[in-house]
């Protein structure tokens, strides 16, 4: 199935390439807004931290990055596991920088077959979470991704930092 924007047609896993290389950059400038020494701030006993949601984002992205490696040795399910803890958040954002391109690199070695190959999320030895496509996967993956880059996003004023920009200017990136 294909997808249109502004008069070219794009297949669902290159619309899916480009709506992630779009989204990136605000990823990371939300990173960059964190006050560093703040990272254990969380509103409510139940959220995670701000340092939590960091590492939960990037071990999202490093699951994406293993689901498509995995369709070449044809292993079909992802292993989820929660982020045990987090680094300095300097280490978290290079860490994140250098995961995004290692993912570019694969989302583009990935062709449409293998996009469209079955795939699972497990939690634990055999628990099934999710099975749906690996683009099925990856596009929950981003959605999930967006939503708890939004979370973070609404810490950063309480921990003290700016709102940078995400879809057009903050009230504090004016």
């Amino acid at each position: 199935m294909a997808t249109q924007a502004l008069g070219q047609e794009f297949s669902n896993r290159e619309f899916f390439i480009q709506r992630w290389e779009r989204e990136y950059p605000a990823f990371v400038r939300v990173f960059k807004a964190l006050p560093a020494d703040r990272l254990d701030y969380r509103p409510h006993p139940r959220s995670r931290c701000a340092g939590e949601l960091v590492a939960l984002l990037l071990s999202t992205l490093q699951g994406c990055i293993q689901l498509c490696k995995d369709q070449k040795s044809l292993y079909d399910g992802i292993h989820w596991q929660e982020p045990s803890g987090f680094g300095p958040l300097a280490e978290m954002i290079a860490a994140y920088e250098r995961d995004h391109d290692t993912f570019a690199s694969e989302l583009r070695a990935l062709d449409d077959a293998g996009w469209h190959h079955g795939a699972w999320l497990i939690r634990g030895k055999e628990e099934i979470l999710l099975k749906d496509t690996v683009g099925g996967l990856l596009w929950i993956a981003l959605f999930d991704a967006v939503h708890h880059r939004g979370q973070l996003s609404t810490y950063i004023r309480p921990m003290g930092g700016s709102v940078p920009s995400i879809y057009g200017p903050s009230a504090d990136a004016g």
